[in-house]
């Protein structure tokens, strides 16, 4: 039987799990729910119904894991917890600093209902994540060092586009090159949050909007840009169309450390990351956690969980024998 999915939202995110889903043969695409009116509301499956999200609660038993397409600033806090008491859920949810207390509010609420809660799914938090822990379990004489970009942030293009007088947003996530270069020398300097990224703001004001009243809001905005050096660049709908339509990011993920008696041996891990589409790279790693949480589910467990606690044989669609003869 194919893993049944519903999409809650169907933006970017949504569109891109709609075609993740289209990848897996296990899987089918069950529903795709809307705030907007469902009728104004194309997908690309055919024969799959698109409902208003008022009526999410009637597909309890016809939808195995809703994956959950709303943005981190306010839509998620509000949205995991009250979904995982009717589904098995995943979300992308992206602000670190407040991941411990969204992780209890969702562990609540899907023991509460009996059900999977994945959390803060993507490349990171996510993959990313990943590869920090495996590398400080390797190497625990060491520094960690993350890197973003140069790429669009969606969660911080959702932020300003919150801020009131923005009509639109583009949040690009710059490395800055000379303490990406002292990491990969083996220098392991002390970098601050400012010190490793700039973040660069292309948005369009709705009108008679106060461009310095919305400056102020975004650069000071808490969680995303009060702790980096930040540039916002006031442009027209047209030029953000023409010159800032794609939605591609990246990263490195590095960890500097010794081993030996004395410490007389040097290492680097380095995992990086190209993306063409931030959505789509996204929602591909959410499908495949989407398969864990059926599978979690299907044994039994309930509550929240997070990437590090999910073995990887329960993301991949093989079996245990593929894998140890393929993989392994």
């Amino acid at each position: 039987m194919s893993i049944r999915i519903g999409i809650l939202g169907y933006g970017n995110l949504g569109r891109g799990i709609e075609c993740a889903i289209k990848q897996n043969t296990d899987m089918e695409l069950a529903a795709v729910f809307t705030r907007r009116d469902p009728s104004g509301v194309t997908i690309q499956t055919e024969g799959v119904p698109v409902c208003s999200v008022s009526e999410a609660k009637d597909w309890k038993d016809k939808i195995d894991v809703m994956i959950l397409c709303g943005g981190s600033a306010t839509d998620l806090p509000e949205q995991t917890p009250e979904y995982a008491r009717m589904f098995n859920v995943i979300d992308s949810f992206d602000t670190h600093a407040r991941i411990p207390e969204h992780y209890a509010n969702v562990d609540a609420a899907a023991k509460e209902g009996n059900k999977i809660g994945i959390i803060s799914v993507g490349w990171d938090p996510g993959m990313f994540s990943l590869n920090r822990l495996y590398a400080n379990a390797i190497l625990p004489d060491g520094k960690d060092y993350t890197f973003w970009g140069k790429g669009v942030s969606q969660g911080h293009s959702d932020a300003i586009r919150r801020v009131e007088g923005v009509k639109d947003a583009k949040q690009y996530t710059i490395p800055v090159d000379t303490a990406l270069e002292a990491v990969r020398n083996g220098e392991n300097p002390e970098l601050t949050t400012r010190q490793k990224h700039t973040r660069e703001c292309f948005v369009v004001l709705e009108e008679g909007a106060d461009a310095a009243k919305v400056e102020e809001e975004i650069k000071t905005m808490p969680n995303y840009f009060s702790d980096y050096d930040t540039t916002v660049h006031f442009i027209s709908e047209e030029e953000l169309k023409r010159d800032h339509s794609g939605i591609p990011h990246g990263g490195f993920v590095l960890r500097s450390g010794k081993t030996g008696w004395n410490g007389e041996n040097s290492h680097l891990i380095e995992y990086s990351l190209k993306l063409d589409s931030n959505p789509e790279f996204t929602s591909s790693v959410l499908v495949a956690y989407a398969r864990a949480a059926y599978r979690l589910s299907q044994e039994g467990q309930s509550g929240c969980r997070t990437v590090f606690d999910i073995a990887p044989a329960y993301l991949s669609a093989k079996s245990g024998e593929e894998l140890r003869r393929t993989m392994l």
